[in-house]
């Protein structure tokens, strides 16, 4: 039986990953800060699909605690064959509104902790010969859109240069970059959704579903939905000062 690690497992995509990959018969280990929704999304999970489930409770942006689950991705006796990096947060203030241990708490989830996860669930399997990674990242990482949007293109950069190497060795890795979708992450950060038109808006299951199907099909950079595909299109063909405007 197969085993995926899925960071921010108890919200969101990271949710939504555990139950689509539980339903395919994958075994799991959730991973994410608060012990009690993890112990809830865990029986869930168990009672619905009949899988082993484990627990792992860690916060990404303590380096001691982020060790633990890179102590679980290389322990060769419990192979994990599916890691997805989900966990993740933004901050509703302007960069200079935020505080710097905020800006860099976010990068030590979403660039330190994906970096390090990746590298060591990476090594374990090449050994095995085989492996996938999904990184979630983002369409904003495609436009000038302060911390959340920088670290969001390092993690499709990371991705798609790891996948380079590894390729030939048997281990899939995979940028997922949505747009809007319809999760916890927004009212966690105090952003307001109307804003959004609803055109905009994807579900975490189409999100997932393109997702998994992209990896499988060798992709490297997932944009789920044709228009967010357009979107990013458009990034890569406006001359960056007005690309710069647009964001402010």
């Amino acid at each position: 039986m197969s085993t995926a690690l899925v960071t921010g497992a108890t919200a969101g995509l990271g949710a939504e990953f555990a139950r689509h990959l539980a339903g395919e018969g994958y075994d799991l280990v959730l991973v994410a800060r608060q012990r009690k929704r993890l112990e809830e999304s865990a029986a869930e999970l168990r009672e619905a699909h009949g899988v082993r489930v484990e627990v792992l409770t860690a916060n990404l942006a303590d380096p001691d605690q982020c060790a633990r689950v890179e102590d679980r991705l290389s322990d060769q006796e419990r192979p994990v064959d599916f890691l997805v990096n989900d966990a993740g947060f933004a901050l509703s203030t302007g960069f200079l509104r935020s505080s710097a241990d905020d800006e860099e708490r976010m990068l030590q989830v979403m660039v330190r902790a994906v970096v390090r996860l990746t590298h060591a669930a990476a090594r374990a399997m090449v050994e095995r010969g085989h492996g996938d990674v999904i990184n979630v990242s983002s369409v904003a990482g495609f436009l000038p859109g302060g911390t959340y949007g920088a670290a969001k293109a390092y993690v499709t950069a990371f991705s798609e240069s790891v996948a380079a190497r590894l390729g030939a060795k048997g281990v899939r890795v995979t940028a997922l970059c949505p747009g809007f979708t319809h999760t916890e992450f927004h009212e966690r950060a105090h952003i307001d959704k109307s804003r959004v038109p609803g055109w905009m808006w994807l579900s975490a299951e189409r999100v997932v579903n393109d997702g998994l199907r992209d990896m499988r099909r060798g992709k490297v950079v997932s944009i789920p939905s044709h228009r967010y595909q357009v979107i990013v299109l458009a990034t890569h063909m406006l001359p960056r000062p007005l690309l710069r405007r647009l964001a402010r």
